[in-house]
């Protein structure tokens, strides 16, 4: 298992651009504008183009308000070798799949203390399988 990012939404992205990169010295890595869904997707790490973990700012275009109730922070997210094995072991310890890997690429699950924690398939996605790919999706994540 590999730690990836972890995930924050921002009222204003050049407030945030300016502490994350002027304040404490973070390089944007990528960003992926969204107009379909109407958000912006921006990665923050040490060095261009570094595999190392990183933060990921999500800003909602149509969101004005402040976040309150934890909406600012979003998830930690981890590439698993296998999805579908991931969720069973989780399952298997008792903890429910939030959103299950229908894809066989993206699952979520919340930890005890409600955080949500993202698996994410290395590689290319595995190809969909049952129960998994009908499995609804339960509360938040």
């Amino acid at each position: 298992m590999r730690y990836l990012h972890t995930m924050i939404r921002v009222r204003d992205i050049d407030a945030a651009l300016r502490f994350f990169c002027e304040g404490l010295g973070l390089r944007e890595i990528r960003r992926h504008d969204e107009e379909r869904g109407r958000f912006t997707l921006v990665f923050l790490g040490t060095e261009p183009g570094a595999d190392s973990p990183q933060i990921e700012l999500t800003h909602n275009w149509d969101h004005a308000e402040p976040y309150t109730g934890g909406r600012n922070f979003g998830h930690v997210a981890y590439e698993v070798d296998d999805i579908y094995a991931s969720c069973q072991r989780m399952v298997d310890l008792g903890y429910t799949i939030s959103r299950p890997p229908r894809d066989g690429r993206m699952a979520f699950v919340r930890s005890p203390d409600l955080i949500s924690v993202e698996l994410l398939q290395r590689g290319q996605a595995l190809p969909a399988r049952e129960p998994w790919a009908s499995m609804p999706s339960t509360g938040e994540w």
